[in-house]
This record gives C-alpha cells, structure tokens and sequence, in this order.
C-alpha cells in the first residue's frame, strides 16, 4: 500500500522541518516546500503546486510571516501582506485540497494558529486577526466536509523559538515567557510530536489545541 502523502506549505521554517522528520517516521510520504514552489500568496502557485497531486491525506497550513506594527501607524499594505498569507493563502490550499479529499471520502486539513488570535497582542493586529480567521475557517470547513470524512483542526504551538521569531525584541521574549505559568517554552519537536498524534485521532475535527502553558478566557 503506498504511503499516505502530507504537505506542509512554508516547509522551510524550523516547526515545519520538525513535522517532516516526526511524519516522515511514522511512514508518510512529506512533501514541505518552501515559498519557490508554492506561494501561498498566489492563486496560480497553489493551483500549479496542487493539480498535479492524485492525493493528499494531509495538509497543514504553517506558512506565515509577519508585518508588526502599531494599528495608528500600520499601513494598508502591512495589514494586507498578512492577510494575504496568514489567511487567503491557507484557504487558497485547503480549497485545492479538499477536493480531493472528499473524492477520496477521508483527509485531515490542519491549520498553524497562533495564541495571538486569543489576546491580540501588541502591534500584531494584523497577525492576530488573520490567526483569528484560521480558527473560524477551521470550524466552518469543518462542518462543510465533515460528511464526506475530511477533518480540519487548528493548533496553537505555543511560543517558539525559531528563526521566525529570532528578530524580536529580548524583552518581549522575556514578556511572553513570563505568561507562562510553566516558566518555558513550548519547542518545535514537541508541538510536531503533538501534530503527528492528532494526525491518528480520527474522530477529531473542528477543535483548536493549545500546546503551551498560558491561560486564558475563550470568548
């Protein structure tokens, strides 16, 4: 039986390489590609990345970048750029691949989310709204393609140190650290360790997982 076959969008980055290796030895077969050959972004990239594909059991939406600034002085163009690909693109992805899935009457869409979607932290109100989104276009999705056996679930990894967040400032690392009330940070093996262990619940969909020791009110 051939393996089952995962893709993971912004495959470049720290979390998505550790997802690789944690699938990779639970026998899938990964493909995680990086933004030159598939860009979110761009509705003729995801559709030339994903046409040719027979199948795809998994896909987890990790690519994200951002843009921080204060609302009084975030540009148009700022806000935009996050959306762009925080957001438009991992439904960009999950469209193209929930076709398949449902000719396939199974398959698990997971999207990358953020605790930023749960506090709105400062000078992220571009961030924090597109992750927001994931978690409304998780359950949406998921109530649309649960018959047909598709999941979709969102995860929370928790504050990671990776070359995403390598250019903050030490104090607001320090500031997160500080809201957890385990006193460390969640690490990119971990949150892959979880991943891989959603990837064999079959009777889980339209949830949101948080992988960290921060609390707060759901609203």
């Amino acid at each position: 039986m051939d393996a089952r076959v995962a893709i993971i969008s912004g495959g470049h980055g720290d979390l998505a390489r550790a997802i690789v290796t944690t699938l990779s030895d639970a026998g899938m077969q990964v493909h995680a590609p990086g933004r030159d050959l598939l860009d979110v972004s761009q509705p003729e990239s995801v559709q030339k990345f994903f046409d040719p594909l027979e199948r795809v059991d998994l896909l987890i939406n990790n690519a994200a970048i951002r843009n921080d600034a204060l609302c009084a002085s975030m540009t148009a163009a700022q806000w935009d750029s996050i959306m762009t690909t925080n957001l438009r693109g991992a439904f960009l992805c999950s469209q193209a691949v929930a076709r398949k899935m449902m000719r396939q009457r199974s398959g698990h869409i997971l999207n990358i989310g953020s605790f930023s979607a749960r506090i709105g932290n400062v000078g992220q109100a571009n961030y924090a709204a597109a992750k927001a989104g994931l978690i409304g276009l998780t359950q949406s999705m998921a109530r649309e393609l649960g018959k047909r056996n598709v999941r979709v679930n969102c995860v929370l990894p928790g504050f990671l140190e990776t070359k995403f967040s390598a250019d903050m400032a030490p104090e607001l690392k320090q500031r997160a650290l500080e809201m957890h009330e385990l006193g460390k940070f969640n690490t990119v093996e971990e949150a892959a360790r979880f991943i891989a262990f959603l990837e064999t619940m079959p009777f889980v969909s339209g949830q949101v997982f948080q992988l960290d020791s921060r609390v707060a009110p759901w609203t």
